[in-house]
């Protein structure tokens, strides 16, 4: 039983951990005048070497089989839309669209495994997909709309980075080192197209890489182990409340007034669900 608690505060602390070094990522992206593909190339080699140095130091064997591929490609797609919606939107709307992510879960689990929503999960993709109204219909009055429509396809590949260890041959470590590596590989050349290099961008494109992304993902991979996939995304939901709000006090960046309705509306249906799954564990609805 201890064992059992024990594991269980280890993979709670570890997505905590993971949720604040994800938050940097909004700020830190607004702060650097890149092209985002050139950002998200430049930060994914710094990640990969970060992470490459922990699977040296932990002796973790690297695994590559098609399960691993589609979470690398998830991986991969994660960063790369979550990059190019942050400069096309608020970093609110990016965060809190892909934030979505254990809404797609649910809808995976059925068209993958076939394992039926309860009630409480529909209800909760209801609300859920009601928020996500509310930010489609500000993003066509602003022009925004783009940036919203991308942060939520980064959503649906969050899912799938949620889910590598649900898979029987899936390696979490090797699908976010492998997807890592592809976007540093493909995209840090574009870096050679940028003219600002000052010290607080280059700073900025350090820490994205070897905290909001590297340090961020040691700690998901860990966490998500000992956590199923709903309730890893539920403990990360410290991210999409923070990011908003590091952007608002050291970039003056807001949400607008739809927006920041919409962001209340899916917050609640993802709280909705995780109460629901809570208080009746037995029977799942």
């Amino acid at each position: 039983m201890n064992s059992k608690k024990n594991t269980k505060f280890l993979g709670t602390t570890c997505m905590l951990a993971a949720s604040l070094c994800f938050s940097t990522g909004g700020l830190l992206m607004k702060l650097i005048p890149w092209n985002p593909l050139a950002i998200n190339g430049a930060r994914n080699v710094i990640a990969a070497v970060v992470i490459g140095l922990y699977i040296l130091a932990t002796k973790h064997k690297l695994r590559f089989n098609p399960t691993v591929l589609v979470g690398a490609i998830s991986m991969a797609g994660v960063t790369t839309l979550y990059s190019i919606a942050n400069k096309l939107t608020t970093a609110g709307n990016t965060i809190i669209l892909q934030y979505t992510a254990p809404i797609w879960i649910v809808i995976l689990m059925f068209l993958i495994f076939g394992r039926k929503p309860s009630r409480s999960a529909l209800i909760s993709i209801l609300i859920v997909f009601a928020g996500i109204l509310c930010f489609f219909f500000e993003g066509l009055s602003t022009g925004k709309w783009l940036g919203d429509l991308l942060a939520l396809l980064s959503g649906i590949f969050y899912a799938g980075v949620f889910m590598l260890n649900s898979f029987e041959k899936g390696d979490a470590l090797s699908s976010v080192f492998f997807g890592q590596l592809a976007c540093g590989i493909f995209l840090s050349p574009l870096v050679l197209r940028e003219t600002v290099f000052t010290a607080p961008v280059l700073l900025s494109v350090f820490l994205l890489g070897a905290v909001q992304v590297g340090l961020a993902y040691i700690f998901f991979t860990t966490g998500t182990k000992y956590t199923d996939p709903v309730t890893a995304s539920i403990i990360n939901a410290l991210e999409p409340i923070l990011n908003p709000i590091l952007v608002a006090v050291f970039y003056g960046e807001m949400l607008g007034k739809l927006s920041l309705v919409g962001a209340v509306i899916v917050l609640a249906g993802i709280l909705y669900y995780n109460l629901r799954i809570t208080m009746s564990p037995a029977q799942g609805d």
